[in-house]
């Protein structure tokens, strides 16, 4: 009996699994959720039973949908190795990828990501260029850096930018701070408390940029280079703090702080990945981007897929 199942259609069942819904699937593997949903329906009238139970959140595979979703663990790392191979033998396979970053959280997710990086480039020089970066994209112009890590998608001559992902940012306070008793906390909340950051510009920290100033909230601030330092300051209540979800989770496991959600809509922030566009055609570096999205969804909590924002 000739099978229909095919390589999109397990790269869904993958999408599905690692983002827990429907809408965030689609946008993953590119295709609009009606589109997404025909794929899911193709396989089961052919197999005759349902994948996942439609109302859970997230989403709760059948045992036969768990059964395709092995197949589609099993078979999509070989067809990614063997298509490594061939851009390898037909590219080559020797480079430099030197990586900068502006986000002080980053590390949670890139050492994880250039681990697996390494034994499938092994003669691609690869390191982080050192400490953190204020302007990493005047490195990729200056031939100082080839890869950078930004937050904000602005178009610039010679740059391009390739999506990585999009998380939420929780705010953060000890368990017995008043604000512990709110589940969401608006701009007004911050006014009255210190806030407790990285020593980085203003402009830089998603939650000045997008929320408190256009609030007018301007708070007390203290910085710290340390995310564990800036913890530890919450927890013994010298201020409140608005960091990463998956970099505070183990902290909240552990009870040292509490995270409520910032505004009723969430406080959303994006990573990019920007390259010069003379090396947009390198497939190693291409490779090291998707290893990023791949790992960041597998390893961490709460993310989304993240678009390049519409060209006016």
């Amino acid at each position: 009996m000739e099978s229909i199942v095919e390589l999109r259609h397990l790269r869904t069942l993958l999408a599905l699994k690692e983002t827990g819904s429907v809408s965030l699937a689609a946008k993953r593997v590119f295709l609009t959720q009606s589109a997404l949903s025909h794929q899911i329906r193709a396989l089961e009238q052919y197999y005759g039973t349902a994948l996942f139970e439609r109302k859970s959140s997230p989403i709760h595979f059948t045992a036969a949908g768990e059964r395709l979703l092995q197949l589609a663990r099993d078979i999509t790392p070989l067809v990614a190795a063997a298509e490594l191979d061939m851009t390898q033998i037909i590219e080559g396979e020797a480079g430099e990828l030197r990586v900068a970053v502006e986000c002080h959280t980053c590390f949670d997710w890139l050492i994880p990501a250039m681990d697996t990086f390494r034994p499938l480039w092994p003669k691609v020089e690869l390191d982080i260029v050192s400490g953190f970066q204020a302007d990493p994209v005047g490195l990729l112009l200056t031939h100082r850096a080839d890869l950078a890590i930004v937050s904000e998608y602005v178009a610039q001559a010679g740059i391009v930018f390739q999506p990585l992902f999009a998380y939420e940012m929780v705010g953060i306070c000890a368990k017995d701070h008043p604000l512990a008793a709110k589940s969401v906390w608006q701009a007004e909340d911050f006014a009255d408390d210190t806030l407790i950051s990285y020593p980085v510009p203003d402009d830089m920290l998603d939650l000045l940029r997008k929320v408190l100033f256009p609030a007018g909230v301007n708070p007390a601030r203290r910085h710290s280079e340390l995310t564990i330092a800036i913890i530890q300051l919450v927890a013994s209540r010298r201020g409140i703090a608005a960091l990463p979800y998956w970099t505070v989770m183990p902290y909240l496991e552990k009870g040292y702080v509490v995270a409520r959600q910032i505004t009723d809509q969430t406080l959303q922030s994006e990573l990019y990945a920007a390259l010069r566009e003379s090396d947009d055609n390198k497939s190693y570096l291409d490779n090291f981007c998707q290893i990023v999205r791949d790992r960041s969804f597998a390893d961490l909590p709460g993310l989304s897929p993240l678009e390049l924002p519409v060209k006016p």
